[in-house]
């Protein structure tokens, strides 16, 4: 099996103390533009260069002691992303659901961007992930994920 082609960096995460002012920095004096918030997951997204180019996530961790686990996303194509869970396994890699260790066979989607997903870790624990933006308008009325096919289903009169 062939190497999954990386075409760009989508997006990085920082760690904040205090998110609302953050977002007010982040915002107002560095001139990203907002681009949506999860307030149960006290996490801010900005787009980076302009909608649909790169993001930068920001998150919360109070004051709490932390233990830093970073997370990259690798851009690539959906032909690519379709073919990576099996690519992974091929590796000894679990492909997973973002936000959790659920195993999967095909991506997710993240229907507010939207992009589908398949994220792994590294050998020291860190979150990767593989995406790719969708051609499909956002969807801001689905909260969490949906598969592929599901997505597929909600964007198209065929049965899949």
């Amino acid at each position: 099996m062939h190497m999954i082609p990386i075409t760009g960096l989508y997006e990085t995460h920082l760690t904040v103390s205090n998110l609302d002012r953050s977002i007010d920095f982040y915002r107002d004096v560095v001139g990203l533009e907002f681009a949506h918030r999860i307030p149960n997951r006290d996490v801010a997204f900005f787009w980076v260069g302009g909608r649909d180019r790169s993001m930068l996530g920001l998150w919360s961790i109070h004051s709490s002691p932390v233990q830093l686990r970073l997370h990259i996303a690798f851009q690539t194509t959906l032909d690519q992303l379709l073919l990576s869970p099996d690519f992974l396994r091929s590796k000894g890699v679990v492909p997973r659901r973002g936000g959790s260790n659920e195993e999967i066979d095909e991506p997710v989607v993240f229907p507010w961007m939207p992009a589908a997903s398949v994220y792994f870790n590294d050998p020291d624990g860190h979150s990767l992930e593989f995406i790719s933006l969708l051609p499909e308008s956002p969807r801001l009325d689905i909260s969490g994920t949906v598969t592929f096919v599901e997505w597929q289903r909600m964007n198209s009169n065929i049965e899949v």
